[in-house]
């Protein structure tokens, strides 16, 4: 039986708290749980509570009692909630403490908080007593960021692993600071014409090799890179300049370290008992037990503690698929069936559909994403129509079907014409964001530059023309660091970005190259407003594979806002091709990725092309192009005056 002393210090659960605890469906469990600055019988120190079901005892141990277990004990409410709670006077702001835990068995252990909102620096594995006092100077970000972030707005998003996206080599290759990435990161991403960051994950994690995905502290930010107070102004620094923050979250699975989640009371509270539901093979991970209404209520007040704190503009969801199946990663035999005999997890799929209804409830104008790699259906449809209520959902088969094209000699690309065209199939089925992430360019699969057959020319050609086709077509868009301007080596979390092969012509024609169509995409509405609908775009020509050439339109709002994109997959220049617009005058050049300036080789149109009355295409009217090598161009109608329209 567990030991209960008297409650000698004001508790900071009111008896609705505890209900809704219990119920799950408490979201802002981090106002209670955890250490808080508080003030008892006029003395300072920090309030202290753990969720420790199945302990026999819980003390808290750190800098201020010389790290002596029991000197401290925390009351055990006679509630059956499981939280243990006491106050601390010695207790200061920076000190670092565990709760030390003994349970049946002769179970001892010393954990860190799970609602810590700052740790020590990995190695070490200590919380840390800290407030998350901060002067937010985003006031105007924040009352404009639903427009910025709605479904019919440009979202280009620039992916970022802090620790290497630019190091300090004149001072032991070390990692940039919060505070000295603000600038750096925001400058590059603001020039670049990103409207969004989106950053690997930051919750602390023992591994660095993780790169973030083995989280620890889901309310911490790493302290490898400064305080909170420092990420804070990271984000604030970001928002002034009018960048979005995304932030990536793992809410399937957690290390098996010995001060973390794991066992964390001598049973299994965080994670299933069972490990044909409570090990992940593909990670060497912990499941989270969905079915467990506390645990639910820790992910989510987890959600919520990002958006509320630190101000992020929306959370990708790492992982979805791992959550949604029951045999994720496993053999026959490996795993059990749900209620009804499935494979599908019913707890999973009812924890996604309260997380999304608790994010848009408290944060309307926020977004969240979905890394989901199969064909579950309705990922980003609402949940009162059977949806799981995501905002947008990650395009993965867009991704495999034009890397392996692209993959492909020019000579043989017309035998595989069908993966260019395969996407508009379902294209419309989901919110979708077209990504080329770090999952790309790590494991041996080497960089976007390197997956680009033929000479080093037509290899950054090509590449050229794989980002133009991404920015054109229906979707929003994520890029990972490096790929902007061809790295040529593959992404590894102990070095830096190769920034010093900007120096060359075509390392900084791709970058140049990304920049613009960052901003023709946000300057045209035809090439954002209506990603999710199929009114927004028209194929013109998708049947020549002979000559590995397609074409089509992208509509906005306006029927009259209109573009058209060209692409030729081969180095082969076609002169006088014939593509059918919608309507006749002339039609200008904004966007030709074979121009000097970028590495190609100066083919193109001249700057515009005027459409004759010679119908094609299902229309009366036509253009007579020069299609460079290799090469996508992007146009649209001027007006009468001149102007384009």
């Amino acid at each position: 039986m567990k030991s209960i002393s008297a409650v000698t210090s004001r508790s900071l659960f009111s008896e609705h708290d505890i209900y809704l605890f219990r119920e799950g469906s408490h979201a802002h469990l981090y106002s209670l749980l955890g250490s808080h600055r508080a003030d008892e019988a006029g003395q300072a120190g920090f309030q202290f509570a753990v969720w420790a079901p199945n302990a026999e005892s819980v003390s808290v141990i750190g800098d201020f009692n010389a790290w002596q277990a029991g000197l401290h004990p925390l009351n055990c409410r006679d509630d059956s909630s499981g939280i243990w709670e006491g106050f601390i006077e010695s207790a200061a702001p920076g000190d670092s403490y565990k709760f030390h835990i003994e349970g049946a068995d002769g179970f001892v252990a010393e954990k860190a908080d799970p609602f810590a909102v700052y740790a020590e620096e990995p190695p070490r594995s200590a919380s840390r007593l800290w407030s998350l006092d901060y002067s937010w100077t985003d006031s105007e970000w924040m009352a404009k960021r639903r427009a910025i972030n709605a479904l019919d707005a440009p979202i280009s998003v620039y992916e970022v692993h802090l620790g290497s996206w630019r190091r300090v080599p004149e001072e032991g290759n070390r990692s940039l600071n919060y505070r000295e990435m603000a600038p750096q990161l925001t400058t590059y991403v603001k020039k670049m014409g990103f409207t969004h960051v989106e950053l690997l994950p930051v919750m602390e994690h023992p591994f660095y090799g993780s790169w973030g995905y083995q989280t620890t502290g889901y309310f911490a930010p790493t302290s490898r890179y400064g305080t909170p107070q420092d990420f804070m102004f990271l984000i604030d620094v970001l928002h002034q300049a009018g960048i979005g923050v995304i932030l990536d979250w793992v809410p399937s699975h957690f290390p098996a370290d010995g001060h973390g989640l794991a066992n964390f009371d001598g049973t299994c509270v965080y994670e299933h008992a069972d490990p044909r539901q409570g090990f992940q093979p593909e990670w060497a991970s912990s499941i989270f037990n969905l079915g467990r209404n506390e645990v639910r209520g820790f992910l989510m007040s987890s959600a919520l503690f990002w958006l509320d704190k630190y101000h992020v503009d929306g959370l990708r969801v790492d992982a979805v698929a791992s959550m949604l199946y029951l045999d994720y990663g496993r053999k026959e035999g490996e795993w059990i069936a749900n209620i009804h005999g499935g494979r599908e997890n019913l707890e999973a799929v009812r924890f996604l559909r309260d997380l999304n209804e608790a994010v848009y409830r408290d944060f309307p104008d926020v977004q969240t994403y979905a890394e989901e790699s199969t064909a579950w259906p309705m990922v980003s449809r609402p949940t009162y129509i059977g949806g799981l209520g995501f905002g947008l959902k990650w395009n993965m088969g867009w991704m495999n079907d034009m890397l392996k094209y692209f993959k492909q000699d020019p000579v043989v690309r017309k035998y595989h014409h069908n993966l260019l065209t395969v996407v508009l199939w379902y294209a419309f089925t989901e919110n979708f964001i077209l990504p080329l992430s770090h999952d790309e360019v790590v494991h041996g699969k080497g960089s976007l530059i390197g997956k680009m057959p033929g000479d080093e020319w037509q290899q950054f050609a090509n590449l050229r023309l794989l980002f133009g086709l991404m920015w054109t077509s229906p979707g929003k868009k994520l890029l990972f660091m490096g790929g902007e301007f061809g790295q040529k080596c593959e992404w590894h979390h102990d070095e830096s970005l190769e920034w010093h092969v900007l120096q060359y012509p075509l390392h900084e024609g791709t970058r140049k190259w990304v920049s613009d169509l960052n901003h023709i995409y946000r300057q045209e509405s035809a090439l954002h407003e209506k990603d999710f609908s199929g009114d927004g775009f028209s194929w013109e020509d998708f049947h020549n594979s002979d000559e590995s050439v397609i074409s089509f339109l992208r509509f906005g709002k306006l029927r009259d806002d209109v573009v058209l994109v060209v692409c030729n997959f081969t180095p082969v220049p076609r002169q006088n091709y014939i593509v059918g617009v919608p309507r006749g005058g002339l039609w200008a050049e904004i966007a030709n990725s074979d121009a000097l300036h970028y590495g190609g080789s100066g083919m193109g149109n001249f700057g515009h092309a005027d459409a004759a009355p010679i119908a094609a295409h299902g229309h009366f009217h036509s253009l007579a192009l020069t299609l460079p090598p290799l090469a996508v161009l992007v146009l649209k109608p001027v007006a009468n005056d001149g102007g384009a329209l």
